[in-house]
């Protein structure tokens, strides 16, 4: 399985001819990333993580593309194009579901808490062919879940160094990979990433900086 990341949270899966993407964000290269993929995945409704200004031109622009979110983005993409309203899905945490080229689990339920005068919003972590665990803006541990390869929110208004360390050793993953870093500077993101490869290393967790475009075999 190819992964290839692409700006902030948007990575791109490709498995048998088949592709997947995850998070196709307003801080992404959207088009790119969607070139030639029959399924998308949609963690929350954020902006960065879903972008309703190119998304739904290229649903209506494909026959095929199918995609899965929570349930107010579902809502809002089946309002921008009734046509391609049987091709979004509505999905929650703990189900399990297959598509072309992937098997596909989902987790969590809540995005992180940025300020308690900020409404939660859902949030939907996926894990895909039991490999990559994408976990959204959360960094909810699946239980009983140890993923080969997990992909870790390094920067985010929601959070800290301490979490993100936390949680990339609760993960226990094999390697980790970032994302959700399109806020971060050369200089954040050197004094991040020490402290995860460091970490990461003790337990037993290989931490790999992929930069955007940028590819790499699972």
């Amino acid at each position: 399985m190819l992964l290839t990341k692409y700006t902030h949270a948007c990575v791109r899966l490709e498995n048998d001819g088949e592709v997947l993407v995850i998070d196709p964000g307003s801080f992404s290269e959207v088009d790119q990333a969607l070139q030639g993929a029959g399924t998308v995945l949609v963690t929350h409704e954020h902006a960065d993580h879903v972008d309703l200004e190119r998304l739904p031109a290229i649903l209506a622009a494909s026959a095929s593309i199918q995609v899965y979110a929570p349930a107010v983005v579902a809502e809002q993409l089946r309002g921008w194009d009734h046509a391609a309203a049987e091709r979004i899905h509505t999905v929650e945490p703990g189900e399990a579901f297959e598509v072309p080229g992937f098997r596909i689990r989902t987790f969590g339920g809540q995005h992180a808490l940025i300020h308690p005068l900020i409404p939660m919003v859902a949030n939907v972590g996926y894990l895909v062919n039991e490999t990559v665990y994408h976990p959204g803006d959360s960094f909810i541990v699946p239980d009983g879940l140890t993923a080969p390869v997990v992909l870790v929110p390094i920067h985010a208004p929601w959070n800290k160094v301490s979490e993100v360390i936390d949680f990339i050793t609760a993960m226990r993953a094999g390697r980790a990979f970032p994302i959700h870093d399109g806020l971060l500077n050369e200089t954040g993101r050197g004094l991040v990433e020490k402290h995860l490869a460091s970490f990461g290393a003790r337990y037993g967790t290989r931490y790999e900086r992929l930069d955007p475009l940028q590819s790499v075999e699972l």
